[in-house]
């Protein structure tokens, strides 16, 4: 899939397993998008539901960074994006 601006958070939307790590990351390093731990970390919990190796580590790593408030955010953000978009989760 050819990727576009803005096209991965519309990928991941649409379950693009290869695009739903990348929102999350352009979220923590602040790459094209203002930098956002609490949207990077709704992104890597999301990715760890569908079972990405890796993504634990990364969602932690954020998590150093945050509030426990703002970790709430991001799990109940997490939550509501799931629920209206249930293709983020599963291939």
């Amino acid at each position: 899939m050819n990727y576009k601006k803005g096209g991965f958070k519309k990928a991941a939307y649409k379950g693009y397993a290869n695009a739903k790590n990348n929102p999350a990351r352009r979220c923590n390093f602040g790459k094209c998008v203002p930098q956002d731990y609490v949207r990077s970390h709704m992104w890597y919990n999301i990715n760890t539901a569908n079972g990405h190796e890796n993504i634990p580590k990364n969602r932690n790593n954020v998590a150093r960074k945050m509030t426990s408030d703002q970790i709430a955010e991001a799990q109940k953000m997490a939550r509501e994006m799931v629920e209206a978009n249930p293709k983020l989760i599963g291939e």
